[in-house]
């Protein structure tokens, strides 16, 4: 009778510990720096095409106009 409850106790001991294993692992980071994560993240982030060529020219023909404004007003000033 002693050896049935032993057996139970063990494998809920057993099961216990299984289950515990089995959290900790849950819990387990792929990447060992941070570093590591960010390569990762971006490497998947430009195989889903976001880090793509700009759709538009607009900002750069803004930066040439802003630019050209302010040369000229310091023309214009001096």
């Amino acid at each position: 009778m002693n050896t049935a409850s032993s057996h139970r106790a063990n494998a809920a001991l057993m099961s216990l510990e299984a289950a515990a294993a089995s959290a900790r692992g849950g819990f387990a980071c792929l990447f060992s720096t941070s570093d590591e994560y960010e390569t990762a993240l971006i490497s998947e982030r430009r195989a889903q095409g976001r880090y793509g060529a700009p759709r538009s020219r607009w900002p750069l023909a803004m930066f040439a106009g802003c630019t050209l404004v302010v040369a000229g007003t310091v023309l214009f000033f001096s």
